[in-house]
């Protein structure tokens, strides 16, 4: 384990005690390991300790003393946490069994008794200050690799995201869209549930893990022939019936990849990916779900999915103007919606607008 360097580790040591003579004989035992600091009486000490932070590695405390006494003393450090961190020893004649035991119930580390053996003492302090010194040190490692932990676990859920972006986008491209398609949702999907009641009860977690699964609600048609994929004109009913299966596709190929089952997203995807062409009246694919059986995050991406469609030029069709959009959606051209869905969507509208007048 690398060692602290010795200059940041505390090497001051405190002695209080309101015999002068007391600590000029404890002073001189330890002279030639720390620095020494002095305090006539527990009140004196006290202040020592609470404006010294760091610096301190013990203090050696009488009991018997005017104004505040040692006990006194341990009394007002022990809510505070102190001596957790900074080990204090009891140096006292005074050693009834009542003042020892409400001493080391306090958290003082050790009562030692006088008149001290110097080389008893010494050894008794210095193992004590040794082993708080490589708690410390043992600390700050533990904090760093844990640092590196979060770092390092950053970069994987960094990486996974990139990889869940760049396969989204690319089957944009066999869509003939840019890649803008999956962004808009993301963000759409994010602002509907952020901002509106259709969020309620969601967590800022949960809904960046929805708006990040809402871009793989199309990954199914990784399975689609370019030839349907890209037709410019109308379906015939029987490649409608193909182009459908991409729900079903892309819900299978989701289930597929096993470092995807681990992701925090995944359960948001599977279900987006499968239902986010249901309808609230129950005529959507490939379920035929219903109303409240069609959960609210598909909900959310089945409209953000629409309006950007509609409001994007298409292989198929040329960009619709905003009325156009709004009165298609609201009275039902492009299926039924969950009213609830809609009072939401028509209340941030203007916001989701703005999406597209910034990226041109």
């Amino acid at each position: 384990m690398e060692q602290q360097p010795r200059d940041l580790i505390p090497r001051t040591l405190l002695i209080v005690d309101d015999d002068e003579i007391n600590r000029g004989i404890l002073a001189h035992i330890f002279a030639g390991q720390y620095a020494i600091r002095e305090a006539e009486n527990g009140r004196e000490g006290l202040q020592i300790i609470e404006n010294a932070g760091a610096s301190l590695c013990a203090v050696l405390l009488d009991v018997v003393m005017p104004e505040m006494d040692g006990l006194a003393v341990l009394r007002a450090l022990q809510p505070t946490g102190a001596l957790q961190r900074l080990p204090v020893f009891l140096i006292t004649a005074e050693a009834r069994d009542e003042v020892m035991r409400e001493a080391y119930t306090l958290g003082v580390m050790d009562v030692i008794s006088k008149p001290v053996v110097p080389y008893v003492v010494q050894r008794r302090v210095q193992s004590v200050v040794e082993l708080f010194d490589a708690r410390k040190r043992l600390s700050r490692t533990v904090e760093q690799q844990q640092s590196e932990l979060v770092r390092r676990a950053r970069q994987i859920v960094d990486l996974n995201m990139g990889m869940i972006e760049a396969l989204s986008t690319a089957i944009e491209f066999r869509d003939g869209e840019s890649g803008e398609h999956v962004r808009r949702i993301h963000d759409i999907t994010a602002l509907l549930l952020s901002r509106t009641a259709m969020g309620a009860g969601l967590s800022e977690e949960e809904i960046e893990q929805i708006a990040l699964a809402s871009i793989m609600h199309d990954v199914g048609k990784i399975a689609i022939p370019d030839a349907i994929l890209n037709k410019p004109g109308r379906l015939t009913p029987e490649e409608y019936e193909i182009m459908k299966t991409h729900t079903l596709r892309g819900a299978e190929l989701l289930a597929s990849i096993p470092q995807l089952r681990d992701n925090q997203a995944y359960a948001y995807a599977y279900d987006i990916a499968r239902h986010h062409h249901e309808r609230w009246d129950g005529r959507g694919y490939p379920d035929g779900l219903k109303g409240e059986e069609i959960s609210i995050w598909a909900q959310v991406v089945s409209l953000a999915d629409v309006y950007d469609a509609l409001s994007c030029k298409r292989v198929y069709k040329q960009a619709f103007d905003r009325d156009t959009v709004i009165r298609m959606i609201c009275t039902g051209q492009c299926g039924a919606f969950n009213p609830k869905l809609l009072d939401s969507f028509l209340a941030v509208e203007p916001q989701l607008r703005c999406l597209y007048e910034q990226r041109g």
